[in-house]
């Protein structure tokens, strides 16, 4: 077996294991969750899943990353071309935050992860860092183009993106909490667009 092919199996492994332990987290939530139900239901030994990951919290860190990762992460020279054309830009990242949001795992994830942070320290770190901060970071570089462009009206770049990701992440706990009580979220499945006119109108040129 060649080392490429040994590199990708581990890889494949890796991914369905992350696969495999967000749905069990999902499911049963993190404690109920045990190293030994992962490796049964991913088809290896218990001793095989510590080759690539040392715990159970490593792996749930794992999984909480991909659903705190910036809904817009792209590279500087993608996110200068995409934040010239204004209004598209957050139209596209308001619409990727809320694919996030209907998708039925992530939606699990979310609120199981809503708990976990309170009790979870290195979890709490990671939601700042991978969550918050990226999400800050990318749309003050675009609201910063967008200014310099005279596409929006001269703020500071890091206000104006609490304001428009905070208004997003309200609306996407307002849907998880309303689903977990099995409510109609019907009045807000629009809201995600609605935020976009409102905000836009509010600070262009």
């Amino acid at each position: 077996m060649s080392k490429n092919t040994v590199v990708q199996k581990k890889s494949n492994t890796k991914q369905k294991i992350l696969k495999v332990s967000s749905s069990l987290f999902s499911e049963y939530g993190f404690k109920a969750t045990s190293v030994r139900k992962i490796a049964s239901e991913v088809g290896i030994r218990e001793s095989a899943l510590y080759n690539h990951f040392k715990n159970k919290e490593e792996i749930f860190l794992c999984v909480a990353k991909e659903i705190f990762t910036s809904p817009f992460a792209e590279k500087n020279s993608d996110i200068k071309e995409s934040a010239l054309k204004g209004k598209a830009f957050l139209q596209k990242f308001a619409m990727q935050y809320k694919l996030l949001t209907f998708d039925k795992n992530n939606e699990n994830m979310f609120r199981l992860l809503m708990i976990e942070l309170f009790q979870n320290r290195e979890l709490r770190e990671q939601f700042m860092n991978e969550f918050h901060n990226e999400n800050i970071k990318v749309l003050s570089e675009a609201f910063f183009i967008m200014m310099q462009n005279s596409l929006i009206r001269s703020a500071d770049p890091m206000m104006v993106s609490y304001e428009f990701l905070s208004t997003l992440f309200y609306i996407r706990l307002q849907i998880t909490l309303l689903r977990f009580d099995s409510s109609s979220t019907n009045s807000l499945s629009t809201q995600f667009e609605k935020h976009v006119e409102f905000f836009w109108d509010s600070i262009r040129v």
